[in-house]
This record gives structure tokens, C-alpha cells and sequence, in this order.
């Protein structure tokens, strides 16, 4: 959103997580073909953006987002007991992201300093593309020596990250209420109108479903129990 303040265009919170999950350029390209973002583009510039432009809001993108990773790097509630239970069934654990290198291995110690270190990490600049494409899945199952791909579990909480494993052809879990959709901290959930939150939850749920999810919970605190069912369904020759 600063990024586009200080181009003079004012988006929304909502216009601005939208497009998550993909690779950062492809975002910013993204919000720009929103109606209503390019009309305030227009009506700011007096032309639409070209890729000059695109090239710089992503150059000054990055730095942005290392410097804000200080005070915007907390885990998601739930991630620690997740990962602690999946390594007890003996899961190997990738992460893959939006997020070029450069802030990625800046991300890695803090993650790790809350405890969650997974055995590899995929950046979005290591693939020819990033989500909705699977590369990144694919990367990590290599990276991990894990085959064949219905032995994969992609867990997401965007549109393009479910539609990212489901093109890999892996399983898909959806996380809906500490996710994206709802865009809330556990403090504000908390305090949340009833009202408000239901709001967005059904819509969370509804938009992880509607993008092909197998599966859709509301935090990752109940992805274990999903794998477990996942794993059921394969000693029954199920697949994706």
C-alpha cells in the first residue's frame, strides 16, 4: 500500500492482498490491472503504467519489505505446534513464497528464532514461475526427494497457492480464518464484531473452494489431522 502512496494512487487493504501469494512483480503488475487502481493510476499520471514503472515500484519493493520484516515477521499462531506434530508422523516440511531471495534469506533466522525451520526453502526468482504455476511445488518435492506428487500436501491460505498445487497435482488445504482472506492478528480476531468476522470467514472459505481446495480449515493448527485423513485415502488408492 506505501508503495502505491507514494506513487500518488491510494489502494485498499483488500486490493492489495488480492493478488498474494504470487511473485512480487507479477503482484504489482496484478493490482494495476484492477479497474479501480487503474483509473486512479490514469487519472494521477495521465498515462497508463508502463514497465519502467513496474521495474521501479518493484526495485524499491524489495528493500521496503527487508526493512519491514523486523516488526512484520511474526508466525502464524499455530505454526510451531503444526510443524512439532507433522515432524512426530515423520513429514518433511518445504516453504515456498512470493518473495524473491534477497528477502528470503533475510525472513530464514527469524522464522527460525520462532521456531519454525523447514527442511528447504523455494524463493519465487528460482522458478520460471511463480504461482499459480507449480514450479515451486515441484522444486520443493525435488529439493525434498519426495515422490510421487499425490504424496505432496500443499497447504495455503490464497487462490493461487491452492491453484499452485492443484496444477502440481498435489493435495490442497486451504487456511481460512488466520489466513489471508481474513487478514486478521489472533488480538484482532479476538475483538472482532461477530458479524464482521463471520463475514469474512465464509467468504475466506468460499474463495479457497471455489479455487479447487481438497480440503479447507481454519488454521494450520488442524493441518495434522488432515494429513492423517490424506493418508487414509491413499492406502485407499485415492489421489488429487
Amino acid at each position: 500500500m506505501e508503495l502505491f502512496k507514494e506513487e500518488g494512487v491510494e489502494v485498499t487493504s483488500e486490493e492489495a492482498r488480492g493478488p498474494m501469494g504470487m511473485h512480487k512483480r507479477a503482484h504489482i503488475c496484478k493490482m494495476l490491472e484492477m479497474e479501480r487502481v487503474r483509473g486512479a493510476w490514469l487519472e494521477k499520471k495521465g498515462a497508463p503504467p508502463t514497465d519502467g514503472d513496474i521495474n521501479r515500484m518493484y526495485a524499491k519493493f524489495v528493500p521496503k519489505n527487508i526493512a519491514a520484516l523486523q516488526t512484520h515477521s511474526k508466525l502464524i499462531d499455530g505454526t510451531v505446534e503444526c510443524m512439532a506434530e507433522l515432524r512426530r508422523m515423520g513429514i518433511k516440511v518445504g516453504s515456498c513464497t512470493g518473495y524473491p531471495s534477497a528477502i528470503v534469506e533475510k525472513l530464514k533466522p527469524l522464522a527460525a528464532a520462532q521456531g519454525y525451520v523447514p527442511d528447504v526453502y523455494v524463493a519465487a526468482d528460482e522458478v520460471p514461475q511463480a504461482r499459480p504455476m507449480p514450479y515451486m511445488v515441484w522444486l520443493n518435492a525435488i529439493r525434498l526427494d519426495v515422490n510421487p506428487i499425490e504424496a505432496v500436501v500443499k497447504v495455503d491460505d490464497t487462490v493461487d497457492g491452492i491453484k499452485e498445487g492443484i496444477t502440481a497435482g498435489s493435495w490442497t488445504i486451504g487456511v481460512a480464518r488466520t489466513g489471508n482472506y481474513v487478514a486478521a492478528t489472533e488480538e484482532q480476531l479476538a475483538t472482532m464484531p461477530r458479524q464482521d468476522l463471520e463475514w469474512r470467514l465464509n467468504r475466506a472459505y468460499d474463495l479457497l473452494h471455489d479455487a479447487g481446495s481438497h480440503y479447507v480449515v481454519d488454521s494450520v493448527k488442524d493441518v495434522p489431522a488432515v494429513v492423517r485423513d490424506i493418508n487414509r485415502r491413499l492406502t485407499l488408492g485415492e489421489r488429487p
